[in-house]
């Protein structure tokens, strides 16, 4: 059995299929791990949300911003992105289901046996593991619960971007997605900026990537995290590594094996313009 994790797929089934393919992924005794967003600018989300849940327990993925705004867009509480192709979904006939389940998927997944995790957008400098763990749940149970709806329709907005453990309702809980889900910069106080999306040499001068900016712990597991093409994979912590190598902008989808340290990179077309 080996344990493969992937970069935001975005869309780009048939790139994932071969590079599967490539790296002799084996669904029936391997383990396929997802750094999120499966969906928006590719062409065939619907066949990526169908396949990875079809996957069943060899399949792990967290949710990332891409998979939130679907899942909005579909509660009613956001309209579709004009570059996302992802309305053809909705017409579905499994499109209650494949929503069910993506709400139902976690914000932050530890392996049960690996010493590694993995979230979208990686891990607040203002936060320890357990912090982040019971941040994570606090969100996971809220999408499952009656107020899941409620909480698609308010999640937007950029404050509170600094963490205090005294914050409540919905300024905790945007705090804790975004950190999650869209977070890349931190400024000199640990807050977070969403607005600079950039690689890191040509980033402001006041700004760091939050990898640079939280302190590493040595009996912390590895951590997985994708959402930032603009990084290529590139990541200085040995022990953090970074997946999204930009497959939707026209660059590569990368697929890295635990158990050898091996990598796998497949050339893709561009189906979207710029990045994000």
């Amino acid at each position: 059995m080996a344990t493969y994790f992937v970069g935001d797929v975005q869309g780009c089934f048939d790139e994932l299929q071969s590079l599967l393919s490539l790296a002799q992924f084996d669904p029936q005794n391997d383990e396929l791990w997802l750094t999120g967003d499966l969906v928006a600018r590719g062409p065939k989300s619907l066949e990526v949300l169908r396949f990875v849940r079809d996957l069943g327990d060899r399949a792990t993925t967290v949710l990332g911003n891409h998979d939130l705004n679907l899942l909005a867009v579909y509660s009613g509480h956001a309209k579709p992105k004009k570059k996302d192709k992802t309305e053809y979904i909705f017409f579905a006939p499994d499109k209650h289901e494949l929503m069910m389940w993506l709400r139902h998927r976690p914000i932050l997944a530890k392996h049960p046996t690996l010493p590694v995790a993995m979230t979208h957008a990686g891990l607040s400098p203002q936060w320890d593991l357990t912090t982040a763990m019971a941040c994570a749940s606090e969100i996971e149970e809220l999408l499952r619960s009656d107020q899941g709806s409620w909480l698609l329709g308010h999640m937007y907005g950029e404050e509170p971007s600094h963490w205090d453990p005294r914050l409540t309702g919905l300024p905790r809980w945007r705090y804790i997605i975004n950190s999650f889900t869209r977070m890349r910069y931190c400024r000199p106080d640990g807050s977070l900026d969403f607005k600079c999306k950039a690689a890191p040499e040509s980033k402001p001068v006041d700004l760091a990537p939050w990898f640079n900016v939280r302190k590493a712990v040595p009996e912390e597991p590895h951590l997985i995290f994708g959402h930032w093409a603009a990084l290529m994979g590139k990541c200085p912590i040995p022990s953090i590594k970074a997946l999204d190598t930009g497959c939707v902008w026209g660059n590569q989808l990368t697929l890295w094996r635990w158990e050898d340290n091996a990598m796998f990179s497949l050339n893709c077309p561009a189906y979207a313009e710029g990045a994000e």
